[in-house]
């Protein structure tokens, strides 16, 4: 067995004990879907326009999968170095690729199920969402979104020593960004100028490519311009995690 299989299985064995961790993975999406959902039944965003749900199911998707993926590296990463099992394993001649791989592996896994149980249940008719021929592209989206989410995780994970300092930065960075990216409401409803502040913030690319594929919003183009926005911050990500990543807080 490889090195990259047994962390992969390690990882995945350790995410779904925990099972406290997989409820609110879960659930925490599907309540802001039952909430806005709920609220805004039967009502578009504009007259004669596409219901309020084929707005708000994609955004809160994005933002679920995206909290979810930078969320479960960052603690990963930041538990593996305060017990020093990072420092363990880079006594082994298992490489920091496969480190990191075997979590991407679980990640993508994750957001991928997340996605399709969040769906499955935005179509029933209780919320009435209604998926564009173009929603398998859903998927290639959802995987530059996880890999963005966790390279962003990964810096977090990287400067944070604590679950506390994880859950205070974490949030910082997520919350204000669903608001900011048209997570809970279209962004078209938002001032000119948070519209271009927006454009440096990596859900707004997810957002609207989830959008996008399940809504049948925008163009190729437009899909093309989230795609490549969402593969920038990966790399900007990348770059400043790997400046910022430590085997062990021991230093």
């Amino acid at each position: 067995m490889s090195a990259y299989t047994a962390l992969t299985r390690a990882n995945y064995r350790a995410y779904v004990r925990d099972r406290t961790t997989v409820f609110f993975t879960f659930a925490f999406p599907l309540l802001f879907l039952v909430v806005f959902g709920l609220i805004f039944k039967g009502q578009t965003v504009e007259d004669g326009g596409p219901p309020y749900i084929n707005y708000i199911a994609p955004g809160v998707l994005s933002w679920g999968v995206g909290n979810a993926a930078m969320f479960g590296v960052a603690f990963t990463l930041m538990h593996w170095r305060r017990d020093d099992i990072l420092r363990l394993i880079w006594r082994t001649p298992t490489s920091l690729p496969s480190v990191l791989g075997s979590r991407y592996a679980v990640a993508v896994g994750v957001g991928l199920v997340q996605a399709a149980l969040f769906v499955g249940i935005a179509l029933l008719p209780l919320f009435g969402l209604h998926l564009a021929n173009t929603w398998p592209l859903a998927v290639p989206v959802l995987v530059l979104g996880i890999t963005t989410f966790m390279a962003l995780g990964l810096v977090v994970g990287s400067i944070a020593d604590t679950p506390e300092a994880v859950a205070a930065i974490a949030n910082c960075i997520m919350v204000p960004m669903a608001f900011l990216s048209g997570s809970f409401y279209p962004s078209d409803l938002m001032p000119g100028f948070l519209r271009t502040f927006s454009r440096a913030l990596p859900l707004r690319y997810f957002n609207d490519g989830i959008i996008g594929v399940l809504s049948n919003r925008g163009s190729s183009t437009d899909l093309a311009v989230a795609c490549a926005g969402l593969i920038v911050f990966t790399v900007v990500f990348g770059l400043i995690a790997a400046k910022t990543f430590r085997w062990s807080n021991r230093g």
